[in-house]
């Protein structure tokens, strides 16, 4: 069968399954996890991603969760870019962060939603509600996969920004 984006879950559809499947979970503040999902969809939605990719900022953290399964991404009704991007988001156990990343570079589209997701766990008001150790621990851990795929440090509300400041095809959504 060919796809057609007319069989495909809905934007609204498919916030709602993210929402759903991950109701229960908070983050590590203990603010409800849902919230970081509305960040990073919105992230995705103002450095100009497409439908694809806000599907994915929606589910990028579901398969990694455990809140919805890798056989239920597959059966999905999403595009294969959404599914390929949500898997290349997925941190499996183990993995070095090296192998995370050239994952994400290699998947079309997938450092746009990395992006946003990075902007949004390394805001300092989000930091500010650790404790010390955890903050200083994710700080550096955001800082080196910033690194790892390329970013600058600034993190734009733009488009993918290099580490060499030119913008990176992703942003447009190709």
């Amino acid at each position: 069968m060919t796809e057609t984006p007319h069989n495909h879950l809905s934007l609204p559809e498919v916030e709602a399954i993210a929402r759903t499947a991950h109701a229960h979970q908070t983050d590590k503040a203990g603010r409800p996890y849902t919230e970081h999902l509305t960040a990073v969809a919105e992230g995705v939605r103002t450095r100009h991603g497409n439908a694809d990719q806000i599907a994915a900022a929606w589910l990028h953290d579901a398969v990694e969760d455990d809140a919805l399964s890798e056989r239920w991404l597959e059966e999905a009704a999403l595009s294969r870019r959404t599914k390929d991007i949500v898997r290349a988001l997925t941190k499996h156990p183990g993995e070095p962060p090296e192998a995370y990343a050239q994952r994400i570079l290699a998947t079309d589209g997938a450092l746009l939603v990395k992006q946003a997701d990075l902007a949004h766990n390394a805001d300092p008001k989000r930091l500010a509600a650790l404790d010390e150790p955890t903050r200083n621990r994710l700080t550096e851990k955001y800082a080196r996969m910033h690194a790892l795929l390329g970013l600058s440090a600034d993190i734009d509300a733009g488009a993918v920004t290099d580490a060499d400041g030119s913008r990176n095809r992703d942003a447009a959504g190709d």
